[in-house]
């Protein structure tokens, strides 16, 4: 970045190269998920992780509610709790991905009891709540900016998953569709904000480092499932070791 105070228009072109360059979409795992090139276990484990860092993003939004100064910015972001939580038993995001963890045939209990959990998961999830609660409200929000990125990867993740897998169907991926939509829109209030309140070259330089931040953790998450469970399968003491 130069030396200099970005238009609200650079801003957020470099927001969208960070996301281009470092986004998840990117990584290995993720291509090998949606070409059909994962069995059964892996993908069981891809979904047992990532189901804490599902079940925490009510945690992490909460956190940051807590902490802003209006009611109108308080209303705004509880919208995000509302989607995954739901608005009673058996709705919301995280019910629809135990849907998913059901149809790849989870336990349940374990699921949600997170015992098979890899290590880095449970740190880089917890770490990105810490981040959300210790850095400045304007970066806990510019840190959600990965939602930017996000209908992308859940369409190259649907369709080749739809395509190459005969033990998935539309119901399992139900979490996803409702994503296409919630995903751009609050995208859309985040990015707005963002460009609005980073007016200083600090500022901008602390909003592009935390979504690179964030990028980093979720790339994390793959490399942790990767290692674990592709190549060179090394699996911690305590993690899920999948039946194939």
């Amino acid at each position: 970045m130069s030396a200099r105070v970005l238009s609200p228009g650079e801003l957020e072109a470099a927001l969208r190269q960070i996301g281009a360059e470092r986004y998840h979409s990117n990584h290995p795992l993720h291509k090998l998920m949606y070409q059909g090139k994962l069995n059964r276990g892996q993908l069981q484990a891809w979904a047992l992780n990532r189901y804490y860092y599902q079940a925490r993003i009510p945690a992490k939004d909460a956190t940051l509610i807590a902490r802003l100064p209006t009611p109108d910015l308080r209303r705004a972001w509880r919208k995000r709790l509302h989607d995954h939580d739901g608005d009673g038993p058996e709705t919301g995001g995280i019910e629809r991905w135990l849907r998913l963890t059901d149809g790849l045939g989870l336990d349940r209990d374990y699921v949600i009891s997170t015992r098979g959990l890899l290590p880095i998961t449970r740190f880089a999830v917890d770490a990105y709540i810490g981040l959300v609660r210790d850095r400045s409200i304007l970066e806990g929000i510019a840190s959600c900016l990965t939602e930017l990125f996000s209908p992308a990867i859940i369409s190259e993740r649907v369709g080749g998953m739809l395509r190459n897998y005969d033990f998935i169907t539309e119901d399992t991926l139900a979490y996803f569709k409702p994503r296409l939509d919630q995903a751009p829109e609050d995208a859309e209030f985040a990015l707005a904000y963002v460009k609005e309140h980073a007016r200083t070259e600090e500022q901008q330089e602390a909003v592009l480092a935390v979504l690179r931040a964030k990028c980093d953790i979720l790339w994390a998450m793959l490399d942790a499932l990767h290692i674990a469970y592709v190549e060179p399968r090394m699996i911690p003491p305590g993690a899920f070791v999948p039946a194939d």
